[in-house]
């Protein structure tokens, strides 16, 4: 499940394939808020039966694609696997519960940050160094955060606003332990963590209560929209820098409230507006700046 084609063979530079992977995946990974929404069930059951359906995905594919060679893979990830694995579960109840509480537009920008809470924390745990430009994003970003947060102040959201930023800490964290065991594949714990969540979950869940029709929406969420676009969001950016993942990124951000906005009628507040254009502009001039730095370099 790790093999990565060859460039030769496709004609297509080492880049040009990180770019198109990377593309596909977040571009298959902007549908699914709307799809979180579109389930009528519980926080909880969501995440059981999201949680389930990507980690056997995740599971089966890798031993049908690595055969003999699976339980090693598995065995690879190592203790800092296995602590990817717990963030990512939290990071996977945390946004979806996120997400049944609040804007998908809140949820999204908060979300956003993540990338550069993980070059903060690379800082201090890695020693590596961090621009001047990123401080200065993470200052404006938190500042554009409290003006979201002030936005749901009254209005019920102001729980699911926190889940979003612990969702974004966990990520964070999963990044900076990626980046540091950047040797090894951590889809199998991606795979773990889904598991991990709806284990936890299914204690308070109601598996039984979503609707039959509701399971044409839960089935390629689980199955389909998570495995394929994290698998594919974890062997891009091997091949492109870090500013170009986090320009891509930003298609999340921008396209997923559209649809939420299209299909459900949901239009974000003046708060949510205001903040998200401001972290997304800080965003994408972060990435831009990073990108002529490292073209000058």
């Amino acid at each position: 499940m790790t093999t990565e084609p060859a460039s030769s063979q496709s004609g297509l530079s080492s880049h040009a394939i990180g770019l198109l992977l990377t593309t596909a995946g977040v571009l298959v990974l902007t549908p699914d808020s709307l799809l979180i929404r579109l389930v009528d069930a519980d926080a909880w059951t969501i995440i059981f039966w999201r949680g389930l359906l990507m980690g056997l995905t995740i599971v089966v594919g890798i031993f049908v694609w690595m055969r003999g060679g699976a339980v090693a893979h598995f065995r690879s990830i190592g203790t800092a696997g296995l602590v990817v694995a717990v963030l990512f579960a939290s990071q996977l109840t945390l946004f979806t519960t996120s997400i049944t509480q609040t804007s998908v537009a809140n949820t999204l920008v908060i979300f956003a940050t993540a990338p550069l809470f993980a070059a903060v924390l690379s800082r201090f745990f890695l020693g590596e160094l961090v621009p001047l430009r990123v401080w200065l994003a993470v200052i404006i970003s938190l500042g554009a955060i409290v003006f979201i947060f002030f936005g749901s102040i009254g209005t019920g959201r102001i729980g699911g606003d926190l889940a979003a930023a612990g969702a974004a800490l966990a990520m964070a964290i999963g990044l900076t332990i990626m980046r540091r065991s950047s040797h090894i594949s951590m889809i199998p714990a991606w795979g773990m963590g889904a598991l991990l969540a709806a284990g936890f979950t299914v204690w308070f869940a109601e598996p039984l209560s979503i609707p039959g029709e509701d399971v044409a929406v839960v089935l390629p969420s689980g199955m389909l929209v998570l495995p394929v676009a994290f698998a594919l969001i974890a062997l891009g950016p091997r091949r492109i820098s870090a500013p170009e993942t986090g320009l891509l990124m930003l298609l999340e951000t921008t396209i997923g409230p559209l649809w939420v906005w299209w299909i459900l009628e949901e239009q974000p507040n003046s708060e949510a507006l205001i903040g998200g254009a401001i972290v997304v502009a800080v965003l994408a001039v972060n990435s831009l700046l990073g990108l002529r730095r490292a073209a000058v370099a």
